[in-house]
C-alpha cells in the first residue's frame, strides 16, 4: 500500500490501536493526528514559498525535490535532452582506452620516444613489437652514466 506497509501490517496497526486507546478515545486520537499532520504540510509549504520568494525571479523552476542527490543525477545526467554536452563526455569516456594512455605515460616516465602509431597500438595490446623494449626483464648492468633505478617501495 504506503510505506511498504502490507494489508495485514495495517490491520495489525488498527486493532494495536483500538487496543491501546480504546473505542471511545480513537476517532479524537486520529483527528487530532489529522490535524497535527495538517499542520506541518503548511508550515513546510509556507517554508518553501518563503525561500522561494527570497531566492528571486532567477529559481522560480527550482524544486526542493532537486536536492535529493538520486533525483539530481537521475534529472541532470541521465536524461536524453543534452543541453549541456554530457553526451560528448560520455562518448569521450567509452573511446578513452587505458592502456594505451598507461603505455605512454610508462614511455614517457622512462624516457623512451614514443612509438609510431603501429607499434603504441601494438604495445598497448600487449604484444611488445620488434624494437619495443621488454620493460618486465630485468637488466643486467647499467649504463656508466646512469643513475640506478629508484624504488619507491624500498625506501
Amino acid at each position: 500500500m504506503f510505506f511498504d506497509i502490507g494489508p495485514l501490517e495495517l490491520v495489525a496497526l488498527v486493532v494495536l490501536a483500538v487496543l491501546v486507546f480504546g473505542p471511545d478515545k480513537l476517532p479524537k486520537v486520529i483527528q487530532d493526528t489529522m490535524a497535527f499532520i495538517r499542520k506541518v504540510r503548511e508550515f513546510s509549504d509556507s517554508a518553501k514559498e518563503d525561500i522561494r520568494r527570497e531566492l528571486g525571479p532567477e529559481f522560480k523552476d527550482f524544486e526542493f525535490e532537486d536536492l535529493n542527490p538520486k533525483t539530481f543525477i537521475r534529472k541532470n545526467l541521465m536524461s536524453d535532452d543534452d543541453e549541456y554536452g554530457l553526451k560528448e563526455l560520455r562518448d569521450l569516456g567509452n573511446s578513452l582506452d587505458l592502456r594505451k594512455e598507461m603505455a605512454e605515460v610508462t614511455d614517457a616516465v622512462n624516457g623512451v620516444d614514443t612509438a609510431p602509431a603501429a607499434r603504441r597500438s601494438a604495445a598497448a595490446a600487449g604484444t611488445p613489437g620488434p624494437s619495443a623494449p621488454d620493460r618486465l626483464r630485468k637488466r643486467e648492468q647499467l649504463d656508466d652514466d646512469e643513475p640506478p633505478p629508484f624504488d619507491s617501495d624500498a625506501t
